[in-house]
């Protein structure tokens, strides 16, 4: 098969007539290959940039644009896809357009179907050949952790981007690693002689963004008792990193979309430009297209800035790196907290494991200091150390996943307190739904004291002494 021969299998289709993509797909994954197709130009652009594409079937007319004058654009990408030109028209002038863009062939939809099998052939082939001149080489990682599959795909995205200049966007929610992520790319990439400069546009007043990016002369404002140099003017020769770009101020957008075009600019109150030779990398948690949208964020730097495009995932999505992540953590010896000799328990990291991180990695790091400075010096972690909010979440999720049919406690307890007339003591009320977590807790494990302890971070003979308080048996619904 293709894929096995070459490891090159992804194709993608971009054409407005949904029955052409069907037919090329159909002989395509006959072939062996993964097909995937869009049906506009502006759809087809996004996948390619987000995803791996190495072998294009585009259209030259669609309803958003025309697929000659998009091949400048995709060959901005690092890896570019090999494009084959197709379309309805034998158009002499568009061939020798596609041709002169280096665009790998030009085929009209009316010949045989062999026409486009020999095609993408040639094209694997080509590609394979082209790829095998340039071996992967390893990259600094620059503190990244993990060796997950998604961790492993943004690892090579990062170094492609470091082989280029091309403006890099890096999004995924907070505590993800953006920053680290950025950094990787520039200490791989030819710039990492120079230097690699911070702007969070998140932490700058709005008036203060314009002369802190590009920089102010003396008198320029009021307060500007001495000139500053800018920072894009600081990054020169190296990196700019513009951590959460969404919250640039929408009218200096404007100015910096020049600058970033032209690589000059001038500061406020400077009557000469500058120049600044800098690579942008840009990163967000916000939906930035959304913003383009509602007209909060300019169009054109939008498409500029979004070149190529990392997406960080969340650390729910990441499997085992959460417990690498852990480890290292734990073994570290800089940082707020000094470096402890507390253990992790292997329950205490199955729970970790469960809980889903909406603070993603800081907030793993943040638990983790927490939990060691509670429990103290070379203290074995167990689930009871971990905070109430995660055991009580783990519960939940652990209930949900089996699937029982028996009422939840809370539910089972808040129906036992009835009228005005039967309502408990509060002590009854506790009692009793200590009872009711027993029972439940029990009859879910099927009487497992080994898991019981895992869920509930109660000791085996705290458990136990519970359950002859309770007069519940180990063996309950088993």
């Amino acid at each position: 098969m293709a894929k096995e021969i070459t490891g090159l299998n992804n194709v993608l289709i971009i054409d407005d007539d949904e029955q052409v993509c069907r037919f090329l797909s159909k002989i395509f994954k006959g072939m062996g290959y993964d097909v995937s197709y869009e049906l506009t130009l502006k759809q087809g652009l996004s996948k390619i940039f987000s995803d791996s594409v190495d072998i294009l079937f585009l259209d030259v007319h669609l309803p958003d644009g025309n697929g000659l004058e998009a091949i400048d654009m995709i060959r901005q990408h690092p890896f570019a896809p090999e494009i084959i030109i197709i379309t309805g028209d034998e158009n002499v002038d568009g061939a020798e357009i596609a041709m002169k863009s280096r665009a790998w062939d030009y085929i009209s939809k009316a010949g045989s179907s062999k026409n486009f099998r020999f095609a993408l052939e040639r094209a694997v082939e080509y590609r394979r050949q082209k790829k095998s001149r340039h071996q992967k080489v390893p990259i600094s990682r620059n503190g990244i952790i993990g060796e997950s599959r998604v961790i492993q795909k943004c690892l090579d995205q990062v170094a492609k981007a470091a082989e280029s200049d091309i403006p890099v966007l890096i999004t995924g929610e907070t505590g993800t690693g953006k920053e680290l992520f950025s950094k990787a790319i520039h200490a791989n990439s030819k710039r990492s002689v120079a230097e690699f400069v911070v702007v969070d546009c998140a932490a700058l007043p709005e008036r203060l963004v314009e002369s802190t990016v590009f920089g102010h002369t003396k008198g320029a404002f009021t307060g500007a008792d001495m000139e500053k140099t800018g920072l894009m003017k600081m990054a020169d020769k190296g990196t700019l990193f513009l951590d959460e770009v969404g919250e640039l101020p929408f009218d200096v957008q404007k100015k910096f979309l020049r600058a970033l075009q032209e690589k000059k600019f001038r500061p406020l109150g400077s009557k000469i430009e500058v120049n600044s030779d800098f690579r942008l990398i840009c990163a967000t948690h916000r939906d930035l297209e959304g913003m383009v949208k509602e007209k909060k964020f300019r169009e054109d730097l939008f498409f500029r800035i979004m070149s190529m495009n990392i997406h960080l995932p969340p650390l729910k999505e990441r499997g085992k790196d959460v417990a690498v992540l852990a480890m290292r953590h734990m073994n570290r010896q800089d940082g707020f907290f000094p470096k402890n000799n507390c253990i992790m328990s292997r329950a205490f990291l199955e729970e970790l494991h469960i809980y889903d991180w909406p603070g993603n990695v800081r907030e793993l790091h943040n638990t983790l200091d927490l939990v060691c400075a509670e429990a103290g010096d070379g203290a074995t972690l167990f689930p009871h150390h971990l905070p109430e909010y995660i055991r009580a979440f783990n519960i939940r999720h652990k209930f949900k996943s089996r699937g029982s049919d028996t009422p939840a406690p809370e539910k089972s307890a808040l129906s036992s307190l009835g009228s005005l007339e039967t309502m408990p003591s509060l002590k009854d009320h506790i009692e009793n739904t200590k009872a009711l977590y027993l029972q439940h807790l029990t009859s879910l494990t099927r009487g497992n004291i080994k898991e019981s302890c895992s869920i509930s971070g109660l000791s085996r003979g705290h458990l136990y002494r519970l359950m002859q308080q309770y007069h519940i048996k180990p063996n309950a619904d088993s």
